[in-house]
């Protein structure tokens, strides 16, 4: 990579430096009603208040039962759908060719705004061919012989974590835990220098977060400086790997044939859903499945009682959590769907955290039950071309994580409530105190 720090600036500017929907809805519904007091005309499930009080169940339960394909509109965004049903999030999901993914995969400013060579990419944000040949550089990472391989370092470095834990003592599992155990994870994957790890994490919940005083970043301008060391560090790497390649991500991506000649903003964007994908979605699972054991104290008991159940309990905790509440794609022509005339360039939400808990898919949705018959049939890692590529890797972080809890603890036992993420793309928490009795 030969870009000067300046150009880099240049280049990031228009991806970090608009207000983002997010951020408009943070400003101006602080104090959102209740969905049983709006009109269903009022309703804007992406206001992050939602998310962070956890009061968004009523409003996508109205959605569901009264307008599953809901307009809203905001001057950060323009025209946006919320898609709330399992079946109507399915068939969008599925269908590339009319809901485009080019045009980015949140709610984002309306299309044309920024230009095209100055937003971020990967290929999440793309359409067949370029997406599946950018995806193919690197899903060899998770397969399965790969998993095989690694799952033997995954338990050492679980029961490591696990055996370090404080007993008696009240801890946050989200730091001590969670984010130890992915952080790794995503060093190994990346060959990421070790002493180093704690960056990708930091990166990781920079990408989605909402400025705000006292919050991750407080500004746009820190975001996108955040964003420029992030790249001034892999380009280093890149180059380190073009001399020297292994069998890492940053290797893959430097020389695949589809990704080796991209211009930055590309790099970085790939590099970024890597991370997300790898870190802040299994670490809000992880912490999620020890919260929601606690939430359904008959659930833990029947797990601790029987850990053959830890296979089934795996699907159901990543349905009941969906650590990423929604993916966007963008119309490619005026079309109608679900009754409504959507028009070309309008935003269109699939909300997995609704589609989730639909009562028409998933009986006695809001609950866990470990042994729901059909609890893989969950969203949470999408659906079609870009069924995510790590889903197996998740499943077999968290499988591994309760099978060394269940081997050590008698209890892992919550002391109140936790602490969660303020953004409506990253369901998450950011504390979560705990207390552990070793058996």
């Amino acid at each position: 990579m030969t870009d000067t720090a300046t150009s880099k600036e240049e280049q990031l500017q228009d991806s970090f430096s608009l207000r983002s929907p997010d951020q408009q809805q943070a400003e101006e519904a602080a104090n959102v009603a209740p969905a049983s007091e709006l009109s269903i005309d009022e309703i804007n499930p992406l206001n992050p208040h939602l998310m962070r009080d956890n009061r968004y169940h009523d409003y996508f339960a109205r959605l569901r039962a009264e307008d599953p394909v809901h307009f809203n509109e905001l001057e950060t965004s323009g025209r946006y759908w919320s898609i709330t049903k399992y079946d109507d999030v399915r068939a969008v999901d599925g269908d590339w060719k009319n809901f485009s993914s080019s045009k980015g995969i949140s709610l984002g400013p309306p299309v044309g705004t920024i230009p095209e060579n100055n937003r971020l990419m990967s290929f999440i944000a793309m359409d067949p061919p370029d997406q599946t040949q950018q995806r193919n550089t690197v899903r060899s990472v998770a397969a399965p012989k790969n998993l095989r391989n690694i799952e033997p370092l995954i338990r050492e470095r679980t029961g490591a974590v696990l055996d370090a834990l404080p007993e008696g003592e009240t801890f946050d599992w989200v730091e001590t835990v969670s984010i130890e155990l992915t952080t790794q994870m995503l060093a190994t994957l990346f060959d990421f220098p070790f002493e180093d790890r704690a960056l990708l994490t930091r990166w990781s919940d920079v990408v989605f977060a909402i400025p705000e005083p006292g919050g991750v970043v407080e500004s746009m301008e820190e975001k996108r400086d955040e964003m420029i060391n992030c790249v001034t560090y892999f380009e280093r790497l890149w180059e380190e790997r073009r001399e020297n390649p292994g069998d890492d991500l940053v290797s893959m991506l430097v020389h695949g044939e589809a990704t080796r000649d991209h211009p930055t903003l590309a790099h970085l964007g790939n590099l970024l859903l890597l991370i997300v994908g790898g870190n802040d979605t299994t670490r809000n699972t992880m912490t999620g499945s020890v919260y929601g054991m606690n939430k359904f104290p008959e659930q833990y008991a029947k797990l601790k009682a029987d850990p053959e159940l830890i296979p089934k309990m795996v699907p159901e905790i990543i349905r009941w959590q969906t650590p990423l509440p929604y993916m966007r794609r963008t119309v490619n022509d005026d079309l109608e769907f679900g009754g409504k005339h959507m028009k070309k360039d309008d935003q269109v939400l699939m909300w997995y955290v609704s589609a989730n808990r639909d009562e028409a898919m998933f009986e006695n949705a809001d609950a866990i039950d470990i042994d729901r018959h059909n609890a893989d049939r969950h969203l949470s890692f999408g659906y079609g071309i870009h069924f995510c590529m790590g889903s197996r890797l998740a499943e077999m972080q968290l499988r591994v994580l309760w099978e060394e809890i269940l081997n050590r603890f008698e209890n892992v036992e919550t002391q109140d409530e936790p602490e969660r993420v303020f953004s409506s793309f990253v369901k998450g928490y950011t504390h979560l105190p705990v207390q552990v009795t070793r058996k």
